[in-house]
């Protein structure tokens, strides 16, 4: 296995921080109780020195193929970072969040909430889209104002939209940075069916995807405990009797420290960076982080509970954004993407997002076979 002798030879050289990057697994086919198993690994990929975010550094990929006898059943390859302590942006002292920080650290744009506007902040964080409606003459307002526009009325109320609309307009925001996005990022305007317009962010959505008058529903954002924001994705025809859902029910993960330091031991990854907070900060991070193999299974769980226990997972593609560091909360989003009809299932390809307080945590796409719909 050449990842230690990678490790040890860029440690020696300075770049003692790390962090992986990628993995992408290949299942063949699953394995059978009593099957012995053999892997092999192989050095396939080392790129540097490179300037990243954390500092300067290399990449070297490994690939790990598994057989069982002399068949091949799966692949994995995995991408490291080592880079240097300290040559990218200082780290983030761990204390109290300042005001506009998340509790995972970070800036965070929050929206300023008033008295005229609390009720929507609050029906987000519940799940609703709610609008303003005046008490006396039943007009709807967004955004939120203190008097009724059409009759004057002080007196206002809400009620809570279905969340269902269309694409007013839009545009394709490249620039300048947004603080925990990833851009290009569409923002839309969309129409309700009670018919008031309301602006929110498309994530996972690209600029060639979206038109104006195309049908979408809400769909929320958990910033942290007291942000979540509301946000358009497409809405999607009801599915063929068989078919599984386009929208994949969200699955929310509490980041303790304890989950991290579990799942970095459950899945033999040893690395102190997982365990170790005094040696995490020392090498460049705010804390302990979530490793990439629990990501890998996340996601995989993700995929099998939206799938059931009936589908066969082909293949993930797992890329690491921004770090996921312990007391922050995990929350996975996907919708599919292609559909293709083989002999025997579906083939579905699936776009999955793991998002926590600093941004997209994860970016992963899968292929999942499911149980053949009915035409």
């Amino acid at each position: 296995d050449p990842t230690g002798v990678m490790v040890t030879m860029l440690d020696e050289a300075g770049y003692t921080g790390v962090v992986a990057t990628n993995s992408d697994h290949v299942f063949h086919r699953y394995l059978r109780h009593g099957e012995q198993l053999s892997v092999t690994v192989s050095l396939i990929g080392l790129t540097g020195p490179k300037r990243t975010a954390l500092g300067e550094g290399w990449f070297f990929t490994t690939r790990q193929t598994w057989y069982s006898g002399d068949e091949l059943v799966a692949t994995m390859d995995f991408r490291i970072l080592k880079f240097r302590p300290g040559s990218g942006a200082a780290p983030q002292a761990a204390s109290q969040p300042a005001a506009g920080q998340s509790a995972a650290g970070g800036f965070v744009m929050r929206p300023v909430v008033s008295p005229d506007t609390a009720f929507f902040w609050e029906g987000t964080r519940q799940g609703e889209l709610r609008i303003q409606q005046c008490a006396d003459c039943g007009a709807l307002r967004h955004p939120p104002g203190p008097m009724c526009p059409q009759c004057g009325s002080p007196n206002p109320k809400y009620l809570v939209a279905s969340g269902a609309g269309t694409v007013f307009s839009y545009v394709v925001h490249h620039h300048p940075p947004v603080p925990g996005k990833q851009l290009p990022l569409v923002i839309a305007l969309v129409e309700l069916e009670e018919g008031v317009r309301v602006l929110a962010e498309m994530p996972g959505v690209r600029a060639d995807q979206v038109s104006v008058g195309m049908s979408v529903e809400v769909g929320f954002l958990r910033i942290d405990d007291d942000l979540v924001l509301p946000a358009w994705r497409p809405a999607e025809p009801p599915p063929r009797p068989g078919e599984l859902p386009a929208v994949l029910p969200e699955m929310a993960v509490d980041v303790s420290a304890t989950f991290v330091v579990a799942s970095a031991l459950a899945t033999r990854d040893f690395t102190p960076v997982h365990h170790d907070r005094d040696l995490a900060v020392a090498n460049g991070s705010k804390d302990i982080f979530v490793n990439i193999l629990t990501d890998n299974g996340l996601v995989q769980r993700f995929l099998s509970q939206w799938a059931g226990p009936q589908s066969l997972l082909r293949q993930t593609k797992v890329r690491l954004g921004v770090p996921c560091y312990a007391g922050d909360t995990l929350t996975f989003t996907g919708r599919v993407t292609d559909r293709t009809e083989q002999p025997d299932a579906d083939r579905y390809e699936v776009q999955v997002t793991g998002t926590c307080s600093l941004g997209d945590h994860v970016i992963a796409t899968a292929g999942v076979d499911g149980p053949r719909s009915q035409s």
